[in-house]
């Protein structure tokens, strides 16, 4: 019986994206139709990869050694069949064995390289990601803020609408690539000689350079600048929580598209109130004669309301008192969370021969 998990070289405690990563290694090394390939090993790889990528097929493969719904061994797909679109490559292929479909592409480059199937298409530079600390109050926390962010960072260019080139003015062949939109590079390692196809730098894989390069932006389609977003901080929100805003990071080279913007916030300290989770804590003084007396206490709470609460009687004053409800809210959802009361007790320095008589008298009666 196979061992998928040996075939791949992963632990059976691998994650998900450990499993894509042994997989994706493994069939660029053993693909069938590149030098060196071994189309029986390519096989066991694929197999191996649509049962432990399948939660389902995974966990049966755990518990019984076997998939019971024909996802693998003698019962699984074949492969020399001509099926579907990809059939002219001699085998059968289900892109379902690869999971996402949005990893495709990325498959599909590492399958081709070498073998001169590569799509003519521009890899621009995507904008980079930005990170801003904001800094909140416990109080806007708790009701939700609003802030406008201002941030110094590189936008699309004005003149030529972040192209970086005059669309009117057309293209030339790329002298680099020879207007393939690709190169070869050859390395040298240990295990051998290994020629990489990669996309030209100089025309970003599409084969053509601009003949009037915007002068403005150098032809990178972006420029020093300004911008300036809305943030919404809903009520609830933790500290060092991430906010991400789409589309708000760094333009992207000509046209690309631009990064996100990151906002963590981070909630200054407070002078009354310590947060842990939802729930606030609170440390309240009291003189011992007051709660002796069963006096109501007044506690503050983060919505800038007073309560009045009472002790309850056999209380253990070196517990802390829950008030339900009276937290922060819970983030996204319903509900808040409690306030706690510590309670610190205060004695007096010195007491007269009067005061020490009546409590005298009145440990008589407790």
């Amino acid at each position: 019986m196979n061992d998928y998990y040996n075939i791949l070289g992963i632990n059976k405690g691998a994650s998900e994206e450990e499993v894509k990563k042994a997989f994706r290694k493994l069939a660029h090394k053993y693909h069938p139709d590149k030098k060196g390939g071994d189309d029986k090993k390519f096989k066991e790889i694929n197999e191996a990869y649509q049962i432990l990528s399948d939660k389902n097929k995974r966990a049966q493969y755990d518990q019984f050694g076997r998939v019971f719904d024909g996802g693998g061994g003698a019962q699984g797909k074949q492969w020399g069949q001509n099926a579907g679109p990809f059939g002219g490559f001699g085998f059968g292929f289900d892109p379902s064995a690869f999971g996402d479909v949005s990893d495709l592409g990325e498959i599909f480059d590492a399958f081709f390289e070498g073998m001169g199937v590569r799509a003519k298409r521009r890899t621009y530079r995507r904008g980079m990601d930005v990170e801003i600390v904001q800094e909140i109050t416990l109080e806007e926390a708790f009701r939700g803020t609003k802030r406008e962010l201002k941030y110094k960072i590189a936008v699309s260019c004005a003149q030529c609408a972040g192209k970086g080139y005059d669309e009117k003015a057309g293209f030339d062949k790329c002298g680099v690539c020879g207007g393939r939109g690709e190169i070869k590079e050859a390395r040298k390692t240990f295990f051998g000689n290994f020629t990489q196809v990669k996309s030209c730098a100089k025309c970003f894989g599409g084969g053509q350079v601009p003949k009037n390069s915007c002068h403005h932006c150098g032809g990178s389609g972006k420029v020093a600048g300004e911008r300036s977003v809305k943030l919404e901080i809903h009520p609830g929100v933790d500290n060092g929580q991430i906010i991400q805003i789409k589309g708000a990071g760094e333009a992207g080279e000509s046209g690309a598209e631009a990064g996100d913007l990151y906002a963590r916030i981070k909630i200054g300290h407070h002078s009354i109130f310590e947060r842990r989770g939802n729930d606030l804590l609170i440390k309240k003084e009291v003189k011992l004669i007051n709660v002796l007396l069963g006096k109501k206490i007044e506690i503050p709470t983060i919505a800038g309301e007073k309560l009045t609460v009472e002790i309850p009687e056999d209380f253990d004053l070196r517990q802390p008192l829950v008030i339900s409800g009276k937290g922060m809210p819970v983030f996204g959802g319903f509900g808040k969370g409690n306030l706690i009361i510590e309670f610190n007790i205060r004695t007096s320095k010195k007491l007269s021969a009067k005061a020490k008589k009546m409590l005298e008298d009145l440990e008589k009666e407790i």
